[in-house]
């Protein structure tokens, strides 16, 4: 019986999931999703090799019948904790047959119903490349930019699961003689981000404090915040990104739980000068995280997310810090991860440096997208079995601009 690359045992109506040795998906992992089986509804399940796992129906708990993971991720740290507990031990028995389903064939959503959405700027070394391609004769960094992690409220309307087509987006651009004309994007771009899902929610007024940070995020998720950059070049000053960015970002299926970051945590790189005190923690909060970006099927960037000078406990820390509150199944990202190499840079602007030279796609070249090209970002970390987990995917295909 083929069960979609999952080595399977089946007696009667049971059935015992054998997950291969270099799985990125084993029971140090598990990561939670939002998917509807053949004929079926959307419910909430983990994965666990090749297979997903109907938590509704494994658990006899009505909070996973539900097409999003907000009211489980309400219920905080502690209920967190025992599930996971509980999903590891039944990894390695016999389970119903009707509670494990090939992940090839269901449908995946957005795990999350989205409130807010955030995005930041915290990789130093995306920050100063776009600082030396736009403004050459100046400091590449700001004079905030060491001081707090830049950021910007995003639109969580917009934010669509992994596999979603992107349509190519139109808007104001700039021309040669300086008047701007309205068309479609020329310079479409992505941004190979991680994203932060929010689990437990905090009291309007009350900032959270940077060691505060797990008993409030529940996990990860990769996330591409796409961006029309020649939109974004004639509009953002002096108030930022907006429709050059507000058209799609695209998250993955897949939470991956803190709790299966356990090996991941090293220390961030020397921040100096150091934080104001509201900024400055206790814990390891950086996260060995690698990715991956491919273009067309080509691996074009491996960033490094290791290399992120502002950590997630610190982006929470400044997005709370006036006092603003968050709720189950926000969502904030780290904006661009770039490391210090060409080789590492996290989108295609940097790629190109500016549009200045190409990207080899095999027997074709690339400066921006192209309508019908298709981007995958995929991510693996240090796991608590001493192999590498698997952070899922986030993937996308342009499509031509709506006609006007």
């Amino acid at each position: 019986m083929d069960l979609v690359g999952a080595w399977a045992a089946v007696s009667g109506r049971w059935l015992r999931v054998e997950v291969a040795p270099d799985s990125l998906f084993g029971p140090e992992n598990m990561p939670y999703g939002v998917f509807a089986p053949p004929g079926g509804t959307f419910r909430v399940g983990v994965r666990l090799g090749d297979m997903v796992l109907d938590l509704a129906a494994l658990l006899g708990d009505p909070v996973f019948a539900r097409p999003d993971l907000n009211a489980f991720l309400a219920a905080g740290p502690a209920r967190w904790g025992g599930v996971r507990a509980r999903l590891r031990e039944l990894a390695d028995t016999a389970l119903p047959v009707e509670v494990v389903y090939p992940v090839g064939s269901v449908r995946m959503a957005l795990p999350v119903t989205l409130g807010d959405y955030v995005d930041f700027y915290a990789s130093i070394d995306h920050a100063t490349n776009l600082g030396r391609l736009l403004r050459p004769d100046s400091e590449p960094l700001l004079p905030n930019w060491r001081h707090l992690p830049v950021g910007y409220h995003g639109r969580a309307g917009t934010v669509v699961v992994s596999g979603t087509p992107v349509i190519r987006p139109r808007g104001q651009r700039r021309t040669d003689s300086g008047a701007p004309e309205f068309g479609p994007s020329q310079r479409l771009d992505i941004e190979a981000e991680l994203g932060f899902v929010v689990g437990t929610g905090s009291t309007s007024g009350v900032p959270v404090g940077v060691d505060d940070f797990a008993e409030h995020v529940f996990g990860v998720a990769l996330v591409n915040d796409w961006s029309a950059r020649d939109i974004q070049a004639w509009e953002y000053q002096p108030l930022g990104p907006f429709l050059g960015k507000s058209f799609a970002t695209s998250l993955s299926a897949w939470v991956t739980p803190l709790a299966a970051l356990a090996q991941a945590r090293v220390p961030l790189p020397t921040q100096e000068p150091e934080p104001l005190p509201y900024l400055r923690g206790t814990a390891d909060h950086g996260l060995d995280i690698d990715l991956a970006v491919s273009w067309n099927g080509h691996i074009v960037s491996r960033p490094p997310y290791a290399r992120m000078y502002w950590s997630p406990a610190q982006m929470l820390a400044h997005l709370t810090a006036n006092g603003a509150s968050i709720r189950p199944g926000d969502l904030f990202a780290s904006g661009t991860i770039s490391g210090p190499e060409p080789t590492q840079r996290g989108s295609f602007i940097e790629l190109s440096w500016g549009g200045k030279g190409s990207i080899s796609l095999g027997e074709e070249t690339r400066t921006f997208l192209a309508d019908g090209d298709e981007v995958t970002i995929t991510a693996t970390a240090p796991g608590t079995a001493g192999r590498p987990i698997g952070l899922g995917e986030v993937s996308g295909r342009i499509l031509p601009a709506r006609q006007a």
